[in-house]
């Protein structure tokens, strides 16, 4: 790889360009079906296809990106702060997907009034789709041209820098190559941190909605202003998190935003009938900002835990992230799979969901950062710490 675009960059546009092909055929009708009319299973292997490929580089795009952060910089503070940056930018993006996604039903609606998504509303998601993917080609591009990383030439000489330090007694942080990783137990313990906050960010993600629609029978109005509280206490969140990055540690803010998440799953296992959908606004912002804080402080732990070794950041990277992707997809498999196929007779189906499912997977993270803290004992920490010498 030349210097000038990095190993990071050229994996980031070929995982780019595997979305922009796949993601929009997705919503698009099967391009091969024509050929074999009689086959019921053309399309479902079609679309699987499409969807893997899209997977595939998904997490491409995410863990060169990822990975790029111990690159621009040795510092703790600083890793920290872009990882809060990275994220609050996930949210806005988020938030910018949710209002053209209102704009495009909102333009389209019948005289009726906005009614329920049924097949017919296909045109409509092809249309979110396309103005998605032409602002992320825009920003991608900005991100290729307009971002200059580290050349492999520095990046190698600092590693050597770490590596004589580390012989001198003044590295404060082990150096570890490549799969040295597996045999580390603070690999696993983050990884399971990582999973846990993932798995509760998405639970509550999905099925918060859920909850609002067939367990309070809500309207249009309140299943969209509902999650929209929850993006907006997401946003706010992170921007809290990068500026309080130079004196909180990682793990402490961890434990603030697991306990947040704690109380708005206890609230809503808690909260009656009466009232309840005024009361959502409230669990949606404690979700909202315990799953954005739980989110980010775990990716600091993890780029705490690569410290030096950025050579190995994708490899780290990945191996969380997999854990992460194989757990949610079990749990989402396993909670509709119990769902009563009558909705009347488990009518508090997703309350339970959001109480104890998302309320269990925060009271894992909590008690996985327990065994996180002896290899990092520090709550406070001074803006200008290093991860690395040199």
């Amino acid at each position: 790889m030349s210097d000038k675009w990095g190993s990071r960059k050229t994996w980031h546009l070929a995982g780019t360009v595997l979305v922009l092909v796949s993601f929009p055929l997705v919503f698009s009708e099967c391009g091969v079906c024509w050929m074999a009319p009689g086959l019921t299973w053309v399309a479902p292997l079609y679309y699987a296809v499409l969807i893997a490929a899209f997977q595939t580089g998904w997490a491409t795009v995410q863990i060169a990106h990822l990975s790029l952060i111990p690159d621009l910089t040795p510092r703790q503070a600083e890793r920290a702060e872009l990882t809060a940056i990275r994220y609050t930018a996930s949210v806005c993006s988020s938030l910018a997907l949710y209002v053209i996604t209102w704009i495009v039903f909102h333009v389209t609606r019948g005289g009726m009034g906005m009614d329920r998504v049924g097949p017919g509303d296909v045109f409509k998601f092809r249309s979110i789709v396309f103005v998605g993917v032409t602002i992320g080609t825009v920003c991608s591009i900005w991100f290729r041209y307009g971002l200059n990383v580290p050349s492999h030439a520095d990046i190698s000489t600092r590693h050597q820098v770490n590596k004589a330090n580390a012989r001198n007694g003044k590295a404060p942080s082990q150096l570890v190559n490549g799969l040295d990783f597996l045999r580390r137990s603070s690999l696993y313990q983050v990884a399971l941190l990582y999973m846990a906050s993932r798995l509760f960010l998405t639970l509550s993600l999905v099925y918060m909605p859920l909850y609002l629609d067939e367990s309070l029978n809500q309207d249009v109005e309140t299943l969209a202003s509902v999650p929209f509280a929850s993006f907006v206490a997401s946003f706010i969140a992170s921007l809290a998190i990068k500026y309080s990055s130079g004196f909180l540690s990682s793990k402490m803010g961890y434990l603030l935003g697991a306990l947040i998440s704690l109380a708005g799953c206890i609230w809503v296992g808690t909260g009656s009938s009466a009232g309840q959908s005024l009361q959502m606004y409230g669990v949606a912002v404690l979700l909202g900002a315990g799953s954005s804080i739980t989110m980010v402080t775990s990716l600091c732990i993890t780029a705490d835990l690569i410290g030096p070794n950025t050579d190995s950041g994708a490899f780290v990277y990945g191996a969380v992230t997999f854990l992460d992707k194989l757990f949610n997809g079990i749990a989402v498999m396993i909670i509709e799979e119990l769902k009563c196929e009558d909705v009347t007779l488990c009518p508090h189906y997703y309350q339970d969901v959001l109480a104890y499912v998302c309320g269990g997977s925060a009271l894992l993270g909590l008690i996985v950062l327990l065994t996180v803290f002896p290899f990092s004992r520090n709550i406070f920490k001074s803006k200008g710490s290093n991860i690395v010498v040199g």
